[in-house]
């Protein structure tokens, strides 16, 4: 029986280091076949043949259960027509490229789209944030006749002002077209949106003291974000204050090395971190002297991680040892399992592997239990019966 309710593999031109899922107007649904859109940032091998990548793929349908071999005694024609019906099951990958200059550090996608506007966010290598509306390229895909060649388009928005490259960046989804973003140099600015384009703001959220790799929004208050950095601290913010007195909380030494991810939980008081030492840890923000509780599972440092969208206690992390691993902090068992003479915590439900150089892991919002996620090969889909 295999562990997978799902599994599929695509692949695209070139490497992508980030992406995010669309919430898309299909809403909450169950059942197969699943159709699911994303966008993507390629780090190709030349710097002129990098794009963004809007992504359609459907047709995705579970695992097939392992059944004895029921093909002796039937005929041809039989044959035939099963050959049929299961190219007639094939999954599909259209997508629609606009050309961006640089590497894609990181991409995200304004969770306030309407029929007409789907906004994205991109940080370049180049040091610049560009904003597209990426409404155009989805409708593309719904054609019969949509094109495989890369547009060239001017961006929605560009901000210059930042030092240096970076990586963090976070769309709010309290206040409609609120974005932060993070750099190299340790400076944060605030995006407000106006009417036709964003005013950034100049004075920076500057009390990292080496770069930003992650920022998230406060997914209850609208004012309050967190930061994470490679100085080893996690920071929380309010916008309300001034500059120099913004950060209102500071954990140091929240890991022992540099601190690459962070995750706010929908519903509860907790952020996920994930650092170069390879180890998880969840913060409770109402007391945030020492971490909650701790994993240390992965042998590799840890480039992402995510809460389930509607299950609070269960989230999912992926690091450089290959490896994407769930977790569910509702056991509450304290003794580890042994499995081959290994030691596993009872709270991680399950292990992904088959790809190579892991960068990011996202929950579909709408298709429960469904893991995207991107490494330098290629993208998986997959749905485990743990989940």
């Amino acid at each position: 029986m295999s562990a997978y309710e799902m599994l599929h593999t695509f692949r695209v031109r070139a490497s992508c280091l980030s992406f995010d899922v669309l919430r898309d107007r299909l809403g909450p649904r169950e059942g197969y076949p699943v159709t699911a859109y994303a966008v993507a940032g390629t780090q190709a091998e030349k710097g002129k043949k990098n794009s963004v990548i809007v992504m359609k793929m459907s047709n995705l349908n579970r695992e097939k259960k392992e059944e004895e071999d029921e093909s002796e005694g039937k005929s041809d024609e039989e044959e035939k027509e099963e050959e049929g019906e299961e190219e007639n099951t094939k999954e599909v990958l259209r997508t629609a490229e606009i050309y961006h200059q640089g590497t894609v550090n990181r991409i995200r996608i304004c969770p306030h789209s309407t029929e007409t506007r789907t906004f994205v966010s991109s940080w370049s290598e180049k040091g610049k944030v560009h904003i597209w509306d990426i409404a155009p390229q989805l409708a593309s895909l719904e054609t019969t006749e949509f094109s495989k060649e890369v547009a060239k388009v001017k961006p929605v928005f560009t901000f210059g002002g930042h030092v240096e490259e970076g990586y963090g960046m976070d769309w709010s989804s309290t206040r409609e077209g609120y974005l932060l973003t993070g750099d190299c140099t340790r400076h944060i600015h605030l995006w407000t949106p106006r009417q036709a384009d964003w005013l950034v703001s100049q004075q920076t959220f500057s009390s990292h003291h080496s770069s930003v790799e992650d920022i998230q929004w406060s997914p209850n208050e609208e004012h309050v974000f967190a930061s994470c950095s490679t100085d080893k601290t996690i920071r929380v913010w309010d916008d309300r204050a001034a500059h120099h007195k913004a950060c209102m909380i500071t954990v140091p030494e929240a890991h022992s090395a540099d601190v690459n991810v962070i995750n706010w939980n929908r519903t509860e008081p907790f952020i996920v971190s994930g650092g170069d030492d390879g180890v998880l840890k969840i913060w409770d923000l109402r007391k945030l002297d020492t971490h909650a509780a701790l994993f240390k599972h992965h042998t590799g440092p840890i480039t992402s991680v995510e809460w389930h969208p509607t299950d609070s206690s269960v989230f999912g992390a992926s690091g450089e040892d290959n490896q994407v691993s769930l977790w569910d902090l509702g056991v509450e068992s304290a003794e580890p399992l042994l499995i081959n003479d290994t030691e596993v915590p009872p709270q991680l439900l399950f292990i992904h592997q088959g790809q190579e150089e892991i960068k990011e892991l996202h929950w579909h919002p709408f298709v429960p239990g469904l893991v995207l996620t991107t490494s330098l090969m290629n993208f998986n889909l997959f749905k485990t019966i743990s989940v």
